[in-house]
């Protein structure tokens, strides 16, 4: 079955067709009428004349009316798949009103999940799939979920490949999240020349739209866009990571606060030599730095004291 490619069916002129099956009708009508009318002039019932014309008003109004079955309404983005006699005989896809042959069944093994009853449809569809638990590359556990924008490209595949096409997406869409999440960390690494699952959301959305992809190629689907929807570390050791990035921040914080404090101390000491402001002995100079390291450095604002003596 995975070799059936679609087949546009061209179906004839709805109101063209509902015109010719009316006039069918009424013509069988009539010949049954006819045919009884006959046999009440007649004292003989049995005329040949009245058979014919019963039989004919009767299978014609009987053929007639079976026709109905072949009429089908189409709105946009909207499609039926037919077979005919268990075979595969076309997808109508053009919205209007059509006459199909009436024996043609329409096949849709999703269609319990929508309201569109036996019609495929051709929109953008969304898959939200819920939040599942799976680690990352390097063994942390994380909750994560995506949003799949998705369509049905060929409808044949869509219907005859796979055993139904909504709950085939949503398995795949699981084990390609799963495949994906395991190949990076949650967050980048400290030389930050990684890519990450928190941090490089355009790059790992390309790679799992392209993973998915693969996986529903068989399907007819073809995936439009696909996104991280939810991530987080998984409750177990959320408090213990949340403390980590603390720590992380607490470290680059204080670094960069010693790299400014050590910068403004050179540039004090260079400026009061330059010009001649003191002149301070190696002794002094190392008091001095400790202590604007320890007024720049601090938590808390610097309470001065102030020397009325000499400081000789």
């Amino acid at each position: 079955m995975n070799n059936i490619n679609e087949k546009e069916l061209k179906g004839l002129n709805g109101w063209l067709m509902l015109f010719v099956v009316i006039a069918g009708l009424i013509a069988g009508i009539a010949l049954m009428a006819a045919g009884f009318a006959l046999v009440g002039g007649d004292e003989n019932p049995e005329h040949p004349a009245f058979f014919a014309m019963s039989a004919a008003g009767v299978i014609m109004s009987v053929a007639f009316a079976i026709c109905f079955a072949g009429f089908k309404v189409l709105a946009p983005n909207e499609a039926l798949v037919f077979t005919l006699f268990g075979k595969y005989h076309g997808t109508l896809k053009k919205e209007g009103f059509y006459f199909v042959n009436p024996f043609c069944a329409s096949v849709n093994p999703a269609a319990a999940f929508g309201r569109l009853g036996r019609k495929v449809s051709l929109k953008a569809m969304t898959l939200n799939n819920e939040k599942q638990k799976v680690n990352d590359e390097e063994g942390n556990p994380i909750e994560i979920s995506v949003v799949v924008i998705w369509r049905i490209k060929d409808t044949a595949k869509a219907v005859f490949a796979v055993e139904n096409y909504m709950t085939f997406i949503s398995t795949q869409c699981d084990s390609s999240i799963r495949q994906v999440a395991r190949q990076y960390p949650y967050d980048v690494s400290e030389n930050g020349d990684e890519k990450s699952l928190r941090g490089s959301s355009k790059e790992i959305a390309d790679v799992l739209k392209a993973e998915l992809q693969s996986r529903v190629e068989t399907s007819g689907i073809e995936i439009l866009d696909a996104r991280i929807n939810n991530l987080a570390y998984a409750p177990e050791i959320a408090a213990a990571m949340l403390q980590r990035q603390q720590a992380a921040a607490i470290i680059a914080a204080r670094q960069k606060i010693v790299d400014g404090a050590v910068s403004m101390v050179d540039m004090a000491l260079k400026k009061l030599s330059d010009n001649n402001i003191v002149e301070l002995d190696d002794e002094r100079k190392a008091a001095m730095v400790s202590n604007l390291l320890v007024v720049l450095c601090g938590n808390r604002d610097a309470q001065p004291i102030v020397n009325s003596g000499s400081i000789y």
